[in-house]
């Protein structure tokens, strides 16, 4: 019998996938479509790269296709097919990062309160030692004009698993109460656009198409 990646029972899948990061809501996405592939973290100096990337006039969407390329770059496994990924938050030309903290996280939810703000989201895939291919998604989110007694209980109910995401909020938790509107495909927020990597999997022969 074969699986949706393309294996009969006991053999290996025909291309091995390595997803480099080490983001969990990245991990979900690709297990909960049924994909085999080993998480590796990698090291990349974020933030010397955004700021060269800012001075040399990159929009948000190519800074983080930069990144995700030097993520997926950093593992050596020349059989693999690598993916790295990478997503920027910019709200009217302004750049952020994920809040070190609590009261960082609140200053970032006060900024984007009544605004809409657009996540850049990226994916880079490399195998060989070269890249075959990048895409770029960018949802849109409009938040809504929430009073602070609700960004009070919210900070309180989330506490610190807002840290580690760049707009401080989980759209699969209490964060979907933030919007007022949400444009794009949710994976693409969560951080990976799964359906267009679905499609270039089955292109290159890791899925059944």
């Amino acid at each position: 019998m074969t699986d949706l990646m393309g294996r009969g029972a006991g053999h290996a899948p025909a291309v091995r996938l390595i997803l480099a990061s080490a983001s969990s809501a990245r991990r979900a996405v690709l297990e909960a479509a049924g994909l085999t592939f080993e998480a590796r973290a990698v090291g990349v100096d974020e933030a010397e790269a955004k700021r060269s990337a800012a001075a040399e006039g990159y929009t948000a969407g190519e800074c983080a296709l930069l990144l995700a390329g030097l993520k997926a770059a950093r593992v050596r496994d020349p059989d693999a097919l690598v993916l790295g990924c990478d997503q920027l938050l910019v709200c009217e030309d302004r750049w952020f990062d994920k809040p070190p903290s609590l009261a960082a996280a609140r200053e970032t939810l006060l900024a984007l309160r009544g605004r809409r703000h657009v996540l850049a989201t990226a994916i880079v895939a490399w195998r060989g030692g070269r890249e075959v291919w990048r895409h770029l998604a960018e949802p849109r989110l409009t938040m809504r004009p929430f009073s602070d007694a609700f960004l009070d209980a919210y900070l309180a109910a989330e506490g610190e698993r807002l840290l580690p995401s760049v707009g401080a909020y989980r759209l699969e938790g209490p964060g979907v109460q933030l919007f007022a509107r949400i444009e794009g495909e949710h994976a693409a927020i969560l951080g990976l656009p799964l359906l267009p990597l679905l499609d270039f999997l089955r292109g290159h022969g890791a899925l059944l198409s």
